[in-house]
């Protein structure tokens, strides 16, 4: 509730200071997380609201690496700009030595011996960096250790 607090008082800060872009942005965000509510059936956590977050930020890059191989430069700057306010709103991301200690602890804990349980890793992991790694950087990471 706190993160969609923050939302609505940058969104409002944005109204009067003129930015359309963080306002739109802001706007957008706010309604993905309403429409995400109404397709669960309840209020959404601060976690939940951290999960919609995370995944409008993968579609920019997704889209920022289409936009460089079109060469559209504009709408790479406009993407640019709207994963750099999506992202202040997600906790910091964490470092490769960080994820590692935890990908470490997964597989100590779950008694993983092989690519076979990297389900029960993944299971491990996930909500433990839920917002702070992107799951194919996990992934790849414990493919790694398990291989």
């Amino acid at each position: 509730m706190e993160l969609q607090k923050k939302l609505l008082d940058d969104m409002n800060h944005a109204l009067k200071s003129g930015d359309k872009l963080i306002l739109e942005t802001i706007r957008m965000l706010r309604a993905q997380i309403k429409n995400e509510s109404i397709s669960k059936g309840v209020e959404l956590t601060d976690d939940d609201v951290i999960v919609v977050l995370s995944r409008e930020a993968k579609r920019r890059k997704e889209s920022i690496e289409m936009y460089q191989q079109g060469g559209r430069e504009d709408l790479v700057r406009n993407e640019t700009r709207e994963l750099e306010i999506i992202s202040s709103y997600l906790p910091v991301s964490l470092t490769t030595e960080e994820l590692t200690g935890i990908v470490e602890e997964a597989i100590q804990e779950t008694g993983a011996a092989g690519l076979n349980d990297m389900g029960k890793v993944m299971g491990f992991v996930m909500p433990k960096v839920r917002g702070r790694a992107d799951g194919k950087t996990v992934q790849e990471m414990v493919k790694k250790m398990l291989g």
